[in-house]
């Protein structure tokens, strides 16, 4: 089958992109990307476009980076596929494996390489069944989350953020999942709350929510150091210390979910150890290959390791595993991520360029549509309202409308791609922008709000 794709008003209507219109697939041909380069993605006109998110905050070290796509022809050369199971596996897996594990602020870790983000999550939950099951706490099942967060896209993981409508319309079982509020400071505070009040009131919040369930029934708590998903809201510091006290106290473990800000967005490797927390287990994803090829890390502490034994001791075996888990050609690309890390000192580079960046973000809130900015190592948030709206919470729906979808719309035409969220957008860039690149994005992202601002005056 030959079939032209440029053709202008071709369409294909036999695919289904997440998180679009499927009306407007029928109807419109999608924006396509041909190509991209550094921090540029092209489309099939031959437009450039900054893309201020790394796709999904992911491609990390920019597009086409010629030693990432080096390593995977060499791999692919030299070994292209083979599953890391029964007690077999390849050099890179190992080595990554062991880089990794001494990266890693998990104390004696032992790493399982799933896919994706989604998957690490939902297996982490799995073997958390696994190993309290054996540990002789089967009823430790319930897995507390919070309100807007995001966790993947498999049934267990839908649980376990997203939204409530999006849960309804899948119809997501819940049964195991406990919800607790976001610390989205100030948004959520209640009127005069101060920051202390505010991080105490979800403390308690999530005692109340352990109490109600019973302590022995919840096995752990999964949250990200900074969700992007609920609109980017950075945690007050005291926020962390608090909750870990109160899981803590009920024997409930800690599982930091990194596969957004893991590999270096917040300016160190992981953004637990740049916000000194203690997590049980780690997820990381998204930026372990630059994105340019899927794998996933679970990174597992050793009281939970432990736990994992005893099941092996009573089967005789760990019965999980997938053809395409740990990936060796992911693997691969991997180890060059984490050499390129090196060599050129990523994240003294990401350290460097945050003053400007942050500058380039504060530049935006005099703008009428700007109603609040929030930053966070190399990611930022802008909150948007048409003039007279009022500002919102956190994203409580991951469908936005308004002056949102506005904004990026107008963005798109202006050649910079933002992240839209209900209530605001989000930009996180590949971790090689320049200052000069960091500029320009400020100004393709102030054109996009001056349109929208202009269309609704003409409104």
């Amino acid at each position: 089958m030959n079939i032209e794709v440029k053709t202008g008003n071709y369409r294909n209507d036999s695919i289904l992109l997440g998180f679009s219109d499927l009306k407007r697939l029928k109807t419109e041909r999608p924006l396509v990307f041909e190509k991209g380069k550094g921090i540029f993605i092209y489309d099939e006109n031959g437009k450039d476009y900054i893309e201020s998110v790394s796709c999904f905050y992911c491609v990390s070290l920019g597009f086409s980076e010629d030693r990432l796509a080096d390593a995977a022809y060499r791999q692919m050369k030299a070994l292209p596929m083979y599953s890391s199971a029964i007690h077999r596996t390849v050099p890179a897996v190992m080595e990554l494996t062991e880089r990794i594990a001494a990266l890693s602020p998990v104390k004696n870790p032992r790493i399982y390489f799933s896919t994706t983000g989604s998957e690490a999550n939902d297996h982490l939950i799995k073997f958390m069944w696994y190993g309290n099951g054996f540990a002789g706490e089967p009823e430790r099942r319930k897995v507390i989350s919070r309100k807007a967060s995001y966790h993947g896209s498999t049934i267990a993981t839908s649980a376990l953020g997203g939204s409530q409508d999006l849960q309804e319309s899948f119809g997501i079982p819940m049964g195991f999942s406990l919800q607790v509020g976001h610390p989205s400071w100030p948004n959520s505070a209640l009127p005069g709350e101060t920051e202390e009040q505010f991080t105490d009131r979800l403390a308690e919040e999530l005692e109340q929510v352990i109490l109600e369930a019973g302590p022995e029934t919840i096995g752990a708590m999964i949250a990200e150091p900074m969700s992007v998903s609920s609109g980017m809201f950075p945690p007050p510091a005291s926020y962390f210390p608090k909750i870990t006290k109160v899981l803590r106290k009920y024997g409930i473990k800690l599982f930091i979910d990194e596969i957004v800000t893991g590999f270096g967005r917040s300016g160190r490797m992981w953004a637990t150890e740049a916000m000194g927390l203690e997590p049980d287990c780690m997820t990381c994803a998204k930026g372990i290959t630059g994105a340019y090829m899927p794998i996933a890390g679970i990174i597992m502490g050793e009281e939970f390791n432990q736990r994992l034994d005893l099941g092996n001791e009573a089967k005789g075996w760990f019965a999980h595993g997938a053809t395409h888990h740990a990936h060796v050609v992911s693997a691969a690309v991997a180890n060059e991520v984490l050499n390129i890390f090196e060599e050129r000192d990523i994240l003294g580079h990401v350290r460097r360029m945050m003053p400007h960046w942050n500058r380039m973000i504060e530049s935006l809130a005099d703008h009428p549509l700007v109603v609040g900015t929030r930053k966070w190592g190399l990611a930022g948030a802008v909150e948007v309202a048409y003039p007279g709206e009022v500002r919102g919470g956190p994203a409580a729906s991951l469908k936005v409308g308004g002056a949102t979808k506005e904004v990026y719309e107008a963005g798109l035409s202006h050649g910079v791609i933002v992240r839209p969220l209900a209530g605001c957008f989000v930009m996180a860039p590949p971790l090689i922008i320049t200052e000069a690149e960091i500029t320009e994005l400020g100004r393709r992202v102030r054109a996009a709000l001056d349109q929208v601002l202009a269309n609704h005056v003409a409104r």
